[in-house]
């Protein structure tokens, strides 16, 4: 805690001094007092505009990491089904969301639905690919043995490959949890009213740079935040599991 308190107080001392060295207006770099302020005076917006947000963070990555899960247990099912929808997961990440963001609003509209749709874009590409290569490197023997003694390949992916491939996908899901608010805020930047995303456009529109700086860093708490409580409930999965 001594450590992270002294890497605060050192970003902000370096915060104002650059603010007083190079002489910036406060339109271009407010002061942390300023952001402070800013934070408490708008305390109700901004929490109203966060919960969206996480509405948007949570609701994304329960579905893409369930979607993305289940494509990689269909994928170790199946060396084809692998060998064709492999290269079409890499050519995907090729696209930047960014650019997506506009066709799902038009496509969706500018409620909770295309940010949630972004989200899962994000979101279902590290699950999957983390779970698949978990999937592909269970150890041979161990199949070997499953096979003699007779388990079917769906008993074999239940109680052996599934199980040995836990941590690859808790790689994947704090990779994830990370992120979703990611997702999120570009869905909020692109269109939409309500949400942390949308908030810092409609301050920046206004030159108040204070209130942009609060909400960016009421995401950060809550990207840290969320992404502690992922890593803390797959932690305790791994264990129920001895992994």
């Amino acid at each position: 805690m001594r450590t992270v308190a002294a890497l605060i107080l050192t970003v902000l001392a370096l915060w104002q001094g650059v603010i007083w060295l190079a002489g910036m207006p406060p339109f271009l770099l407010p002061s942390p007092a300023a952001v402070a302020e800013a934070l408490w005076l708008n305390r109700t917006e901004i929490a109203r505009h966060a919960g969206f947000t996480l509405t948007e963070v949570v609701l994304g990555f329960a579905l893409g990491s369930a979607l993305g899960a289940a494509l990689a247990v269909a994928m170790g099912f199946s060396q084809k089904l692998t060998g064709v929808l492999r290269p079409i997961l890499t050519f995907s990440q090729t696209i930047p969301v960014f650019a997506l963001a506009p066709i799902l609003t038009l496509w969706l509209g500018f409620g909770m639905a295309p940010k949630i749709a972004v989200t899962v874009l994000i979101v279902f590409f590290p699950v999957a690919s983390a779970f698949l290569d978990g999937l592909m490197r269970t150890p041979q023997a161990a199949l070997d043995l499953a096979q003699v003694m007779g388990a079917g390949r769906i008993r074999i992916m239940r109680h052996l490959r599934i199980p040995a491939a836990l941590p690859s996908l808790a790689t994947g899901l704090r990779l994830a949890a990370v992120y979703a608010p990611i997702g999120a805020v570009i869905g909020e930047w692109v269109g939409g009213a309500r949400g942390l995303g949308a908030l810092m456009i409609h301050a920046n529109g206004r030159m108040k740079t204070d209130l942009v700086f609060a909400a960016l860093l009421v995401l950060s708490v809550m990207t840290v935040i969320f992404a502690r409580a992922v890593a803390l409930a797959l932690h305790r999965l791994l264990r129920r599991y001895g992994v």
